[in-house]
C-alpha cells in the first residue's frame, strides 16, 4: 500500500512538473512569434530566418531522432518530443510569420490567378486546419506541436482518411495564402522547401514515436491508412 501511494505521488509530481514546463514553453514560443510579428528587420535577416530557420529543421529531426533511438522509454520519449516540438514550434512559426508579413517584398514574379481566388482556398483550408485540430483534441486527446501529447491514437474521421490531416490542411493553408498573395516566389518557398522539412520531420521524427507510443495499434494503422493524400476509408 504505501509503495503504491509513493508511486502515485511521483506519478503526480511528475505531471505537474510536465504541466508547469509545458506553460513556460508555451508562453516563451508566445513572447518568439509575437517578437517575430512586430520586429523591424532587414531583408537579409528576414532571408535567413525564413530560408535558414526551415533548412535547420532537418539537423534538429535528425538529432532528435538520434536522442529518441537512444532513450526508449515512455517518459524520456515524451521529454524527448516535447523539446523537438517545441524547437520546430519557434522554427516554423517565426519562419512562417516573417514569410506571411513580408510577403510583399516577394512580389517580383506575379502569380497570374485572381487573389480573391486565393483568399477563399485560405478561408477552407484554414477552417480544415481548424476541424484537424478538433479531431485531435476529441479523439486523440491531444494538441498541436507540444501543448499536449496525444494519450490515444487518432484514427477516426479526418485521421482515417489521411494519417495527417493536420500537415496536409497547413501545406494547404499556406499554399493558398501563396496564391492570394499572387506570389510565386512564396509558393515556391512552400513547395520546395517548407514541405520538405515538415515531411521529414513526420517521416524521421514522429512515425518512430508513434510507433513507440501506441505500438501494433499504430502500425495496423499506418499500414491501413495514407500518409498524406487522403483516400476513402477502408471498410
Amino acid at each position: 500500500m504505501l509503495g503504491g501511494s509513493a508511486k502515485s505521488k511521483d506519478g503526480a509530481r511528475r505531471q505537474v512538473i510536465e504541466f508547469l514546463v509545458r506553460v513556460a514553453l508555451l508562453a516563451f514560443i508566445w513572447f518568439i512569434w509575437w517578437w517575430a510579428l512586430s520586429a523591424q528587420l532587414s531583408n537579409v535577416i528576414n532571408l535567413s530566418i525564413i530560408v535558414g530557420g526551415v533548412l535547420l529543421v532537418f539537423p534538429l529531426v535528425w538529432l532528435g531522432r538520434k536522442i529518441l533511438d537512444r532513450h526508449l522509454t515512455t517518459s524520456g520519449a515524451a521529454w524527448i518530443t516535447t523539446f523537438v516540438q517545441f524547437a520546430l514550434g519557434n522554427l516554423f512559426g517565426v519562419a512562417i510569420i516573417r514569410a506571411v508579413t513580408t510577403h510583399q517584398n516577394w512580389s517580383d514574379w506575379v502569380l497570374p490567378v485572381p487573389a480573391e481566388i486565393g483568399l477563399l482556398l485560405a478561408i477552407i483550408t484554414g477552417a480544415a486546419f481548424l476541424l484537424t485540430v478538433v479531431n485531435l483534441a476529441l479523439k486523440g486527446f491531444g494538441a498541436p506541436f507540444f501543448i499536449a501529447l496525444s494519450r490515444k491514437l487518432a484514427a477516426d474521421w479526418l485521421y482515417a482518411w489521411t494519417r495527417n490531416p493536420m500537415v496536409l490542411a497547413i501545406l494547404a493553408f499556406l499554399l493558398s495564402l501563396g496564391i492570394w498573395f499572387q506570389s510565386v516566389l512564396f509558393v515556391l518557398w512552400v513547395l520546395i522547401l517548407f514541405a520538405p522539412a515538415l515531411l521529414v520531420f513526420v517521416k524521421v521524427y514522429e512515425e518512430r514515436e508513434l510507433e513507440f507510443r501506441f505500438g501494433a495499434s499504430y502500425l495496423e494503422y499506418k499500414s491501413r491508412t495514407p500518409m498524406l493524400f487522403p483516400r476513402r476509408p477502408r471498410g
